[in-house]
């Protein structure tokens, strides 16, 4: 159960959450992208939410700021979720643009909005799970381009419920959060994609 929880929390770490949810859209859009589009909009953002990141955390843990990857303790989330949101604002403003795409707009502000929630959670001490936030916000995500597109998405819906759960159950187990935190995470993660969804649902 161990080695699974810890799979789980790896694949589905919030990392990935950007980048997973633009190659969702690009894989679900009816709407006719040119290629030369999408790669300007997946490699830019792979490379400033996965690789600037990891780069990132690797300068951190050198001076001292952070000791995982999962960022155990409130005081470590401080800085890596500060420089994510700078990250989220950066391809709103300068990536998203050059090839705009509603959808993606906005759910890249959802992603900015529930980081700044994880981070006014911290002036409060409040270690709100990251991993419930990513996949409950990218879930929500594949219901409303369900519902905008039109298209039975059931499957891959009913999977990332079970994915949700899945990583829900993991983080408890290993006893990275309580359930509060896992709860407050996934409230956020939902409300964050609906609360923009009335702007290009």
């Amino acid at each position: 159960m161990k080695v699974f929880s810890n799979l789980i929390s790896y694949l589905l770490h919030p990392l990935f959450i950007p980048i997973g949810g633009t190659i969702a859209y690009f894989l679900i859009t009816p709407k006719y992208t040119p290629l030369e589009i999408q790669s300007a909009s997946i490699l830019p953002i792979f490379i400033l939410t996965v690789i600037i990141p990891i780069v990132t955390f690797f300068i951190l843990k050198n001076v001292g700021l952070v000791n995982s990857i999962f960022l155990e303790t409130a005081t470590e989330r401080k800085y890596p979720l500060y420089i994510h949101a700078s990250i989220l604002l950066l391809i709103l403003y300068k990536v998203i643009p050059n090839n705009y795409v509603s959808e993606l707009y906005f759910y890249f502000t959802g992603l900015l909005g529930a980081t700044v929630a994880c981070l006014l959670l911290l002036l409060f001490n409040f270690k709100t799970s990251l991993h419930a936030v990513g996949v409950s916000g990218l879930l929500m995500y594949l219901i409303n381009l369900s519902i905008h597109f039109e298209i039975n998405l059931i499957i891959a819906i009913s999977i990332f419920i079970l994915l949700t759960g899945a990583v829900l159950t993991a983080r408890l187990y290993l006893k990275a959060h309580t359930r509060i935190e896992l709860i407050i995470g996934v409230f956020i993660g939902l409300l964050s994609q609906l609360l923009t969804v009335r702007f290009w649902l």
